[in-house]
């Protein structure tokens, strides 16, 4: 017989990238009572990852509680940017409803249509939060109208189109029903929780049933499960049959070791928990996402969510240069090799292959960053490693080669309109649609993702830092032709040192440098950028020697441009396909496959021949 637990509601948070769900969580939990009144307490308190805090982002969903008028609210802080919508599609079947955040200045983004699409087909009811309206270019009444626009093109229902609007600042802590009215506090926001989000609804005596829609790891319990109990009590030490909707593997069985309640930022040990609650447990040592902890007496999987397929892939293979393993920790094959399938158990929405060699591994993942925050991660914790240039996954569909486009958003000063409209022209990029909102202008567009690799820190120079991108992945579309994406060569070392500045003085006449005064260097390394579509080689460590005859003026004082520095995307959107990049703990390092000179013009001469073929 099924029960209603209305000391209980289980929400989710979700918005485009930088709308204020971390900030707005941060004040939830402060007015919940989860801190002390002397407790210190840090912003951005749920971005508890190192590269999190750094990029202002959220990678990982994660979940809280807070306690309001004896009623237990569950909250999940999911991801803004696209490439972690696997985290947001699954962790909505372990909730009940969802805030939606809109910024009061941008309005619906990209990311915004995608999780709305994604609660309204689970009939998820759905609170409007206008975040950010104490902000001098808040627009609250435009925003109002489009989220609504919004709704009505996403095909929501007439209950969905009458959802609660609340009018947040998610800084000051406020929330209010009118825009006009400012509030004090967020009371607002958790009554209409308690109204409109509906109580977890099951049989609490029936045959248990838990949907694990969240992995995390300790080295010292394994596997920890996290999900929702949809039906029955879970015990601790209680015998559990794993299964899956997906699988046509027999049920295992296993055994709940522990069980853990969120409360606040804590894991609360608990011996048994209830229909509705939101569980972490260990013991079953290869659970994974997707599968149903049942009781044994009756192995019913529930349906998990189809999360959607990478769009690009990249190779990551074992650092073979010169300088390999000066630096780092784990540098074998079967040490990243372990690592790469290790993070298969946490992140649903990445793929790992063997490549053709044993040293090679195909990662493929949602977008750039999706792929560059596992280098990263891998790279904090002490592995050397090479990457290719990312490619973008064709697929056949009716006998059409088709290739993934993105819908793109920008949003930039007047003045620059111009300069962006004739890069992403040549980009074989599709203008769909320009407002101007004020001295702004809202360009939405639709181009071929492997079109927009190495544009986004092209389009920052042309906005001079004032322009805004946003991009989601729209659909596979027929491919849409070649195209040249790289105009510039590579100015490759020609011999093993280290850096001088006479040498350096003498190659910065050929292009761009990327490397400083006494740094080590090895032949075929990338050291700088060559104007002209060529690579030129030449010797960055070339020493003067002195003369018999000297005379005072003979030393001209030598002036070198500071060089570039990339970050790990723009090295990684940068290299062409003849390149890598090496990743070790310390450094960055740009590099060509075949390091050998003679070997390279060799190559390079081979294939010129078979084209000209």
């Amino acid at each position: 017989m099924n029960t209603v637990r209305e000391d209980l509601r289980n929400i989710a948070i979700i918005a485009h990238v930088d709308h204020g769900k971390t900030t707005l969580v941060d004040q939830m939990l402060k007015q919940g009572g989860i801190y002390r009144e002397n407790q210190e307490t840090v912003t951005c308190v749920m971005d508890s990852g190192d590269i999190e805090r750094e990029r202002g982002i959220t990678i990982l969903a994660k979940n809280t509680a807070v306690h309001y008028k004896n009623t237990k609210i569950n909250i999940v802080d999911t991801p803004g940017h696209a490439d972690f919508g696997g985290e947001v599609e699954r962790v909505l079947k372990m909730v009940n409803g969802v805030l939606l955040l809109v910024d009061a200045a941008e309005g619906p983004m990209p990311q915004t249509r995608f999780v709305l699409q994604k609660a309204l087909a689970l009939n998820h009811p759905v609170i409007v939060v206008i975040n950010k309206i104490d902000k001098p270019d808040a627009r609250v009444y435009e925003v109002i109208d489009e989220v609504l626009e919004l709704l009505i093109d996403l095909n929501a229902t007439d209950e969905q189109l009458d959802s609660p609007m609340l009018f947040c600042s998610g800084r000051a802590g406020t929330a209010s029903l009118s825009p006009d009215v400012p509030g004090t506090d967020l009371a607002p926001l958790f009554d209409t929780i308690l109204s409109y989000i509906p109580a977890p609804e099951g049989d609490p005596d029936g045959d248990l049933q838990v949907l694990v829609s969240s992995i995390d790891y300790n080295d010292y319990v394994g596997r920890i499960g996290i999900g929702r109990i949809e039906r029955g009590t879970m015990r601790q030490n209680q015998d559990v049959m794993i299964c899956n909707w997906h699988s046509q593997n027999p049920p295992k069985r296993a055994r709940v070791v522990s069980i853990y309640q969120i409360d606040g930022l804590q894991r609360i040990p608990v011996e048994t928990a209830k229909m509705g609650d939101i569980v972490a447990f260990s013991g079953a040592s290869d659970i994974t996402i997707g599968d149903t902890l049942t009781a044994v007496t009756c192995p019913e999987p529930l349906e998990f969510v189809k999360v959607s397929e990478p769009t690009i892939e990249m190779t990551i293979s074992v650092n073979d240069s010169p300088f390999a393993g000066r630096e780092g920790k784990y540098v074998t094959s079967r040490q990243i090799r372990d690592r790469l399938y290790k993070e298969l158990l946490k992140d649903v929405s990445l793929r790992v292959r063997d490549g053709e060699t044993t040293d090679n591994f195909i990662v493929s993942g949602r977008g750039e960053m999706h792929l560059s925050i596992l280098v990263e991660t891998m790279r904090r914790e002490g592995f050397e490693l090479a990457c290719s240039t990312p490619r973008v996954l064709y697929r056949e569909i009716d006998g059409v080669r088709c290739e993934p486009v993105e819908a793109v958003t920008i949003d930039v000063p007047a003045e620059y309109v111009g300069t962006v409209i004739e890069k992403l022209g040549q980009r074989k990029g599709e203008l769909l649609e320009m407002n101007a909102h004020g001295s702004r202008t809202r360009l939405e567009y639709r181009i071929p993702t492997r079109c927009l690799f190495g544009y986004r820190s092209k389009f920052m120079t042309d906005t001079r830092g004032e322009g805004i991108l946003n991009t989601i992945f729209d659909s596979y579309q027929p491919f849409r032709g070649e195209i040249q994406m790289r105009y510039t060569g590579s100015l490759v070392a020609s011999e093993d040192g280290v850096t001088t500045s006479y040498g350096l003085y003498n190659c910065q006449d050929r292009g761009r440098m990327f490397v400083g005064v006494g740094q080590p260097v090895y032949e075929g390394q990338v050291v700088g950028e060559c104007p002209k579509f060529e690579d030129i080689t030449l010797n960055p460590c070339k020493e003067k020697h002195l003369t018999a005859v000297r005379s005072t003026g003979a030393d001209e004082k030598l002036i070198l441009t500071p060089p570039v520095v990339f970050s790990l995307e723009e090295a990684m959107e940068y290299i062409a396909d003849d390149e890598l990049m090496e990743v070790t703990p310390k450094s960055l390092r740009l590099r060509k496959r075949i390091l050998n000179t003679e070997n390279r013009l060799k190559a390079q001469a081979k294939i010129r021949k078979a084209l000209a073929n």
